[in-house]
């Protein structure tokens, strides 16, 4: 993993002053809610999606269910970021108030043979699920994986070391784990997305994205690291990730300043 290089990019993002700069927050939130969403199917380009958050103008010929999914993952952001500031604690009761929203307008109430099982409430699922090849945990194994893993992350969340390295990892790892828990019928990826986000704005941290043309080497990522053990397949990518979002950040910055070569 290239945490060095990570380190000096985001030193030049802050010395630059970029996440200071007029409505970078509003800009980094719409292009975190755009390419999260774009990964779980939203046909919204990201000025459909800015459109849709600051002017509520839909697009023609769009699904209503995207535009719906984008205003409640950007609801469910805020959200986040709300409590980040707060220092809330990580429990399975925060983690199903994300799910709750992230599933508010696109979410089901399923019937099934153990019982009623709500989306929009985040209720964690009655029924076992796989996604392509993978099978994820038995659903009566999900209320103490998340018990256990909220324990962890809260544990470590207000002691990680304050560093760049030791806060992104922490956040990715979360991100992995609650993913790979999947313990909803759906939002899971959204989900597992935002508690990163929150760990990393806790720390008052640039927050991570990823770009929704490299989701086949996202979903690559995953499946790599669960099969072979080894967390720190993920990490890499999502450092990588980090690296491609603060170079992309810094070249706009710098061609916005070359000047207008009027010759005057």
């Amino acid at each position: 993993m290239n945490w060095e290089k990570l380190n000096n990019l985001l030193y030049e993002f802050t010395r630059l002053g970029l996440d200071k700069v007029l409505d970078f927050d509003l800009f980094n939130r719409i292009a975190i809610v755009h390419h999260s969403s774009a990964m779980e199917g939203s046909t919204l380009t990201l000025q459909e999606t800015a459109l849709l958050i600051n002017e509520d103008i839909t697009a023609k010929g769009k699904p209503m269910s995207d535009h719906q999914m984008v205003k409640d993952h950007y609801a469910a952001l805020l959200f986040v970021m709300e409590n980040a500031k707060n220092k809330t604690a990580i429990t399975p009761e925060f983690l199903q108030q994300i799910s709750a929203i992230v599933n508010k307008n696109t979410g089901q109430v399923r019937q099934t043979a153990l019982g009623v099982c709500d989306d929009t409430k985040g209720d964690f699922r009655l029924g076992n699920v796989t996604a392509g090849s993978t099978y994820f945990v038995n659903y009566d194994k999900v209320p103490q994986m998340v018990n256990t893993l909220c324990s962890n992350l809260q544990n470590k969340v207000d002691l990680v070391k304050d560093d760049v390295e030791s806060i992104y990892q922490l956040s990715f790892d979360a991100h992995f784990h609650l993913v790979t828990i999947h313990q909803w019928f759906d939002g899971n990826g959204r989900s597992s997305r935002l508690l990163m986000n929150f760990i990393q704005a806790y720390h008052h941290q640039p927050l991570s994205l990823i770009f929704i043309e490299d989701k086949a080497f996202y979903i690559q990522a995953l499946l790599d690291t669960r099969e072979k053990n080894d967390l720190d397949i993920f990490r890499d990518f999502m450092c990588n990730q980090q690296i491609k979002y603060f170079e992309g950040e810094i070249k706009k910055y710098n061609q916005g300043n070359k000047g207008t070569g009027f010759g005057i």
